[in-house]
């Protein structure tokens, strides 16, 4: 038994996304791609809304975090994702695991509340518009980021410290593609009562907090669009907020999906399917969906590429 824990303490093994082996080279270069797409649109979202000065305003502010936490989870998660293709088994130190689950806690708590700031920034702009500079002061949009990432990196201590604290026995295989809560506490041989009650909490705070929120925002939203007179103007604050909107009701679908199924559905195939799709998908699309429908971004990007073309020449 000894030998047995040691070797637990010592590593854990990923089961990565799927065991069938003709799948294993199409989809290592599915998510491969999926990967690097989304490296490059998150990327280049940070450093156009650094770089460009019209980009310089509290929307941008936002959405250059919500581009870093993107990069932050996806990365966390993608790269030992991709190699469980390539190697007969995919195994992960004690250490690394531990270090994984933080920095994924970290990202993922912060998305929610920077997607919450990024609808109140909304409000603010659609219902307030006169007293918008004054709101959403430099001051402000600062507080509004430095709030969650302080949070959720107290949230990602917790859970992690309180998590790896615990024994593990028997067996050290994580039904997963990366170390998460979840299939974790499944290897604890400690009792997990009282860590099981401190992510149920906090994920029911965190979730339905920063949910809470949007909803309350949007609703005096719509509420501030169907006054307006002018069809024009109606036009424009749904175009404003249309992009946000969307990513929250993929973001926040995907979460409630895996956090709030009937225990006797709740699986681990249909957890990593919905992690896929938060840990990868998500994070590829954002970048995608501001830029395809912002005329800023798009305007942003044709001013840097023109610069560079003109530098290089």
């Amino acid at each position: 038994m000894e030998t047995q824990n040691l070797t637990v303490f010592n590593e854990f093994i990923l089961t990565g996304i799927t065991d069938h082996l003709e799948l294993q080279a199409p989809l290592f270069g599915l998510f491969l791609i999926i990967y690097v797409i989304s490296v490059v649109g998150n990327l280049g979202m940070v450093i156009l809304t650094m770089v460009d000065s019209r980009l310089q305003t509290p929307m941008y502010f936002f959405l250059r975090h919500l581009a870093v936490t993107d990069l932050g989870y996806s990365t966390t998660v993608g790269p030992k994702m991709l190699v469980s293709f390539v190697v007969d088994q995919n195994t992960i130190s004690y250490f690394f695991c531990a270090i994984q689950l933080a920095f994924f806690l970290v990202f993922i708590v912060s998305e929610l509340f920077i997607l919450s700031a990024m609808s109140y920034d909304r409000y603010v702009a659609i219902c307030n518009p006169l007293l918008y500079p004054v709101i959403m002061s430099q001051r402000i949009c600062q507080l509004l980021v430095a709030i969650p990432y302080l949070y959720s990196t107290f949230v990602s201590l917790l859970v992690t410290i309180k998590i790896f604290n615990l024994s593990f026995c028997g067996n050290n295989v994580v039904s997963h593609f990366y170390c998460d809560s979840l299939p974790l506490l499944s290897l604890l041989c400690s009792n997990t009562h009282e860590i099981e009650m401190i992510i149920l909490i906090l994920a029911g705070f965190d979730l339905i907090s920063s949910l809470l929120i949007v909803l309350v925002s949007y609703l005096l939203i719509f509420e501030s669009i169907l006054r307006m007179k002018s069809r024009e103007g109606r036009h424009k604050a749904f175009s404003t907020c249309g992009s946000h909107l969307t990513v929250v009701i993929v973001f926040y679908g995907t979460l409630i999906f895996m956090y709030v199924q009937p225990e006797s559905s709740h699986s681990f195939d249909s957890d990593k399917a919905a992690s896929i799709v938060y840990t990868l998908i998500i994070p590829l699309l954002n970048p995608m969906i501001y830029s395809l429908r912002n005329k800023d971004v798009k305007c942003a990007l044709q001013r840097v590429w023109k610069k560079l073309c003109n530098t290089l020449s």
